[in-house]
């Protein structure tokens, strides 16, 4: 007879939560969901959006999950802190801690566990684990390039040691933290997932009578606007092929006012920024014949090749992080993230109908059998370390 287990009271620390835009954000989401629907009773302690410009209600309550969100300056002082990673742990860690130690100083039993997303609320976990004796799971998030035995390596290993179970996200995180010295044993690999209720393929001429565009070829990019996500690629690639439609999907970011002007001067550019919902964004992955990613810093993961998979758009991605590990060549092209790769393998594919045809009909079904919510029951389980 199998165990039932009992659900669990966790305690989400993470920089990043909903309502900002991001591929962790809409993870979170979908975890929070799955563990809800299970019984678990979740609270979450986080910022106010720190990389968009909008605000949510300090505490939020739906069914099974509480959310706190502490105020903190954001607009894009994240990003520009990417090249200096102790300004930035400056930045994302201590008040974060602080607000976590006060919070769980009047509430110390009642958390069977943490679950750490990021090193950054990891650090805060081990703290959190010496001071109020509660376990934690941690997980990653993105591919670190550690520098082996450099101080940034060492208190790495030294959070995620302390951990119960980590969580890494697709082989090259797992790679690269057993490299710096992690026990394998304490590492468990994950991919993401998505609901293929909500994404799902619609009839492309369809999808494009809908959102009113021109039926004719149709590349998509959807990402943050920034310069790590290649955006400068697919400003060239606009102005390159004025013949193919280019969706462009981002938040308010310094390049906003870029595209904007670019999309001004270039009738070929439909630029949506800011938040949309999964409906519409699924109308516009099915209405395109192909998904650019020509992220420049590597993807732990990049959550849209599979969205846009699931609606039958093959993926033209970089080579950089975890894509040339998570996308097959049945379903996808990958390449050094050059200008010249990306504008010579647009040109083939638009002018090899089948080829692009034949992947978009695989798609939906790889997406399928590699990145189901069976995902979340893996994540669930490492809840259960005892």
């Amino acid at each position: 007879m199998a165990t039932i287990k009992k659900p669990k009271r966790i305690l989400m620390i993470t920089p990043f939560f909903s309502p900002n835009i991001g591929g962790v954000e809409k993870h979170l989401d979908d975890l929070c969901s799955y563990l809800s629907q299970k019984g678990h009773q979740i609270t979450v302690l986080t910022y106010q959006p720190l990389t968009s410009p909008t605000k949510a209600s300090s505490f939020q309550k739906t069914n099974n999950l509480s959310i706190y969100r502490f105020n903190w300056p954001g607009y894009q002082l994240f990003h520009r802190l990417q090249k200096y990673p102790t300004f930035q742990f400056l930045y994302i860690t201590p008040y974060l801690f602080f607000r976590s130690f006060v919070f769980l100083l009047f509430r110390p039993q009642k958390f069977d566990l943490i679950h750490a997303h990021g090193l950054n609320a990891s650090f805060i976990a081990m703290l959190l684990k010496n001071i109020f004796k509660i376990p934690f799971v941690a997980s990653t998030y993105a591919i670190y390039n550690f520098k082996k035995k450099s101080l940034f390596s060492r208190l790495s290993l030294l959070a995620l040691s302390s951990a119960q179970k980590v969580l890494a996200l697709a082989q090259p995180s797992t790679r690269e933290l057993i490299r710096i010295g992690l026990n394998k044993q304490k590492i468990t690999t994950y991919f993401l997932w998505i609901d293929k209720r909500l994404y799902k393929k619609t009839n492309r001429n369809q999808a494009r009578q809908q959102l009113k565009l021109a039926n004719k070829f149709t590349a998509i990019f959807v990402g943050r606007l920034i310069a790590s996500k290649g955006i400068a690629i697919i400003k060239k690639l606009i102005k390159t092929f004025p013949d193919i439609n280019f969706i462009v999907i981002g938040d308010h970011s310094q390049f906003e006012p870029d595209m904007e002007q670019i999309a001004v001067n270039h009738q070929n550019l439909h630029l949506y920024c800011g938040s949309i919902s999964i409906k519409k964004l699924s109308l516009y992955y099915s209405s395109a014949n192909l998904l650019l990613m020509p992220s420049l810093h590597p993807e732990a993961f990049g959550k849209v090749a599979i969205e846009a998979l699931a609606c039958g758009t093959p993926v033209l991605a970089s080579n950089r992080g975890a894509l040339s590990c998570i996308l097959s060549k049945s379903v996808s092209v990958v390449v050094n993230p050059t200008f010249s790769n990306f504008k010579q393998q647009l040109n083939f594919l638009r002018h090899h109908p089948s080829k692009l045809r034949n992947m978009s009909q695989k798609a939906p079904a790889y997406v399928q059998q590699n990145f189901s919510p069976h995902q979340a029951k893996v994540i669930e389980q490492a809840y259960y370390f005892n």
